[in-house]
């Protein structure tokens, strides 16, 4: 979960820097409009192909972590069984 709240943040940080620049950027422009916008398009294309690299990456961790759990369950399961298996033996003994 912490890496879930730190990817928010991170991409808080992202949007609001792309808000500012982007202003900043048209209030201070040196180009004509067009020149302008299309270089704010470029950024905001680059910050989309940040955030969906960003989400790529933490679907990724989930799927590992998920992986991880699946494989601790599994291996507690096959423990479980044994023990079983071996108080199992024990009692017929006994009996």
């Amino acid at each position: 979960m912490n890496n879930s709240n730190d990817g928010l943040k991170v991409v808080g940080a992202l949007v609001l820097g792309a808000i500012a620049g982007a202003t900043i950027g048209v209030l201070f422009a040196p180009h004509k409009g067009s020149k302008t916008r299309n270089r704010i398009m470029g950024g905001a294309k680059d910050i989309a192909n940040d955030f969906s690299q960003m989400v790529k990456d933490e679907v990724d961790a989930l799927r590992n972590k998920a992986e991880e759990a699946v494989g601790y369950v599994d291996e507690k399961g096959v423990e479980l069984n044994n023990s079983l298996n071996q108080k199992n033996e024990t009692l017929k003994s006994v009996l």
